[in-house]
């Protein structure tokens, strides 16, 4: 998947739900939680459970949805996620030599950073969009807002304090789409092992998504 297509992509669905998972099995139902809402962006974090494993049975379980790995910090991690299966990566930094590996595999890399200088040197370094966090602290949407004048260009996507009801906000304040990992997956939830809550959650995000 190139740029383009994966910014086609995002701009469809607006979200990613990114799901940290402990046990091999609990991400795995995680994972079913969201593909059954219709949210078709699920990533992976490289501080799961047998991440590697947990992407090559998603992809094989659930063929609609887009599985991507995430927290990748080394060109070791990247090369791994990207022979697992992985469709797409993001990473908490901007590191060159991250973004290199992944595009040369034809994987679209979603690179960390936060200032206008970090995103200017993401963007041009062949990011394919680039990851804002954590962007509640330094502002939120009205952060996000900001950046829209000089750096409207590049595609954003916030992380890190977006919650189901300011999802939108974000949106309407110019990012292409948003990443949500607690918010979709509550720790009393997860305890109970209560799943159609996940999916309710979930499913409330995209249909508050759907206002943009």
């Amino acid at each position: 998947m190139n740029r383009e297509e994966w910014l086609t992509l995002v701009r469809q669905q607006r979200c990613i739900a990114v799901i940290r998972a402990t046990e091999f099995e609990q991400g795995r139902r995680m994972a079913a939680a969201i593909a059954a809402s219709g949210l078709r962006l699920i990533e992976i974090t490289w501080t799961s459970d047998r991440p590697s494993a947990l992407i090559a049975s998603l992809r094989a379980e659930f063929p609609s949805c887009v599985i991507g790995a995430g927290t990748l910090l080394d060109v070791a991690a990247v090369e791994t996620a990207v022979e697992a299966g992985a469709q797409f990566l993001f990473s908490p930094h901007t590191q060159a030599e991250l973004i290199c590996v992944a595009t040369n595999a034809n994987v679209p890399m979603i690179p960390g950073a936060l200032s206008p200088t970090e995103i200017v040197s993401a963007w041009q370094a062949g990011a394919a969009s680039v990851k804002v966090f954590p962007v509640q602290a330094v502002g939120g949407s009205a952060y996000i807002h900001s950046l829209q004048g000089p750096l409207g260009g590049i595609p954003l996507i916030p992380t890190g304090g977006v919650t189901l009801e300011n999802a939108y906000e974000f949106v309407q304040a110019g990012a292409i789409a948003i990443g949500l990992a607690s918010e979709l997956f509550p720790k009393a939830a997860m305890a109970a092992g209560n799943w159609a809550e996940v999916t309710e959650r979930a499913q409330r995000l995209l249909q508050n998504l759907k206002k943009t």
